[in-house]
């Protein structure tokens, strides 16, 4: 498998998993026009998607999601929940996830993961194929041990570092956004995804992404700060950092570290991180 993002952060998510068979959309936070340019920065096209994931309702992930799957007529998965939050018009194909039981999208098997989000039934995912593990964890408060134990072992995780506590604190939002962001239902800030990373088995692990990283309240230098521990040049995976304009290109699970180092031509030259440019 491999995957890649359209671009992640709060103006708008959409990240794809593949296995060169079949081509998964997870959430669509952009408009149709700013979803195709982005798809072509990667040499596709919406026609070639077989399927959308979404894993909540809030407008980031799906202000897309309806306008895309109508005009290229995509089969859409989602809760039940996340389907009666709002009025998303007619889907040519919707298939309700209940009860956040695993379901396939060709050979590639989707595991939704029950989440603390202030949204009416989110889910984070775990794609698998042939023992493969790919873990796309944002949007998310707290950690609790059901995500602990849903995301061990991946050979792939992208997981958001969303907002350093003192600019939070500071920062220009309302208090209410404040507290609702900083709240065990809001998103996970830059300490407490290393505390989750220190507690996943990571010993399988290719390539670990951080994402939805706030333009305002964050900034890609303080989760750096932060993840020093996981930037070490002796470890066995590559440390990428996902911003709002360019996602992040390809990455491969099953490869050598040898096979993809460099491979990020406009990228930061770190010590065992990539930086993607922001």
């Amino acid at each position: 498998m491999k995957f890649a993002s359209l671009g992640s952060g709060s103006s708008g998510n959409a990240t794809l998993v593949t296995d060169d068979q079949t081509l998964i959309l997870i959430d669509c936070g952009f408009t149709i026009k700013e979803t195709v340019k982005r798809l072509a920065r990667l040499g596709l096209d919406p026609e070639s998607i077989d399927a959308i994931i979404v894993t909540h309702e809030h407008s980031d992930h799906v202000k897309g999601v309806a306008p895309l799957a109508r005009k290229y007529k995509i089969p859409v998965f989602m809760t039940e929940g996340t389907f009666a939050s709002r009025d998303y018009g007619q889907f040519p194909e919707l298939h309700l996830i209940c009860h956040y039981e695993p379901f396939a999208v060709g050979d590639i098997q989707v595991h939704p993961v029950a989440v603390p989000h202030d949204a009416r039934e989110p889910a984070q995912f775990v794609f698998s194929k042939h023992g493969q593990r790919l873990g796309i964890l944002t949007d998310l408060g707290s950690v609790t041990s059901h995500v602990l134990e849903a995301y061990q072992q991946c050979h792939g995780l992208l997981v958001e570092a969303n907002h350093d506590v003192r600019m939070l604190s500071e920062g220009p939002y309302p208090l209410s956004l404040k507290r609702r962001v900083a709240s065990a239902w809001g998103h996970l800030n830059n300490s407490q995804t290393v505390n989750l990373l220190q507690d996943l088995d990571l010993s399988q692990i290719e390539h670990l992404v951080i994402g939805h990283i706030s333009r305002t309240n964050n900034t890609v230098d303080c989760v750096r700060r932060e993840m020093a521990v996981f930037e070490s040049s002796e470890r066995d995976f590559h440390v990428h950092y996902a911003c709002q304009d360019e996602g992040f290109d390809w990455l491969s699970l099953g490869e050598s570290l040898s096979d993809t180092a460099g491979a990020e031509e406009n990228s930061k030259e770190i010590p065992g991180a990539t930086v993607i440019a922001c």
